[in-house]
């Protein structure tokens, strides 16, 4: 079988032949149809990811496919059935074996690609504005990285939940994305008085930050009091130094946001929150943005893209 491989962190990725993984207790061997790609294997490939496995290891950390077999004394989906998984690594590739519990079956209503576009973008957004934050209908919450492959689907939710959204993205066309997943006011990064529009549009009550830098300089200036930020990650390539005593003086709370961390100390959230997601997919309420799909042989084009920033929403390899 073909697998995307990290055999060293001072080498590029590339396109190895393996002989096919055989599943072991407690796993199931998938036939992988669709990896999404994440910023997360950016950092994953340079050894910098906070969950990296040591090399030699495939990239991928979400996909969607068929059961192909299960791992001797294994219960779980039955051969033939459609899922997707978080796996932290291994989706690109023709075949996988992953933690059967971490298999969520997809609806026929699902593409592959959907599917595996969905769990990370989408649940990482969901617990982070209603599990953590408590984003309330009426509040107004700012979305930084707005048309990235978070920022987009943390619009989107944050719009269904009843807020006042305020996107950040860079140039026209990014800006245009974000106000169609529901934007109420979008602001260009670009400008340099992004803390100027945001005190404009009356500050803010909720943060979801995937950026850092100045960006969060701005965002925390234009907290109102009781404010919560929601840090998910660095893709500035800064983390911000924060000024507890602002935090103080205006009662905000900053939160820390790792989904896949959920899994290994309270897994129940993640599956709350999945059900809730898929339900509201089934009910249209909930639409995947895929700007761009490679086949598993240019996978680094797809790693180029988003590492140069020049993605919206999801990038997905198909296998």
């Amino acid at each position: 079988m073909q697998a995307y491989r990290v055999s060293s962190f001072d080498r590029s990725p590339k396109l190895e032949t393996l002989n096919p993984p055989q599943p072991q207790c407690g796993e199931v061997r998938i036939q992988i149809k669709a990896c999404g790609l994440n910023f997360a294997d950016i950092l994953m490939q340079d050894g910098t990811y906070q969950d990296t496995p040591p090399p030699p290891f495939t990239l991928g950390m979400e996909v969607a496919g068929v059961v192909d077999a299960l791992g001797p004394d294994t219960d779980g989906p039955a051969p033939g059935t459609r899922v997707a998984v978080f796996g932290g690594q291994g989706g690109l590739a023709e075949l996988g074996c992953f933690d059967v519990n971490r298999c969520v079956v997809i609806p026929d209503a699902m593409s592959f690609q959907d599917a595996a576009a969905f769990q990370i973008a989408y649940g990482t957004s969901h617990v982070a504005l209603e599990y953590r934050a408590k984003l309330q209908a009426g509040e107004t919450l700012l979305v930084l990285g707005a048309a990235g492959g978070v920022g987009l689907t943390a619009v989107e939710l944050g719009k269904l939940m009843g807020a006042r959204v305020i996107a950040v993205a860079r140039g026209a066309d990014k800006l245009a994305i974000a106000k169609q997943a529901g934007a109420d006011h979008v602001v260009d990064a670009t400008q340099e008085d992004l803390l100027a529009q945001l005190k404009a549009l009356g500050g803010v009550d909720v943060v979801y930050d995937p950026v850092g830098g100045d960006q969060f300089k701005a965002a925390f200036r234009a907290c109102r009091p009781e404010a919560r930020m929601i840090i998910i990650g660095f893709a500035s390539g800064s983390v911000p130094q924060i000024p507890a005593n602002h935090l103080l003086v205006k009662n905000i709370t900053v939160e820390g946001f790792y989904w896949g961390g959920y899994l290994k100390f309270k897994p129940q959230v993640i599956t709350d929150s999945l059900a809730k997601l898929t339900g509201w997919y089934q009910e249209g309420k909930l639409t995947p943005h895929i700007s761009a799909t490679f086949p598993l042989n240019e996978a680094q084009k797809g790693l180029d893209l988003l590492k140069a920033r020049k993605s919206t929403g999801k990038v997905v390899i198909t296998i």
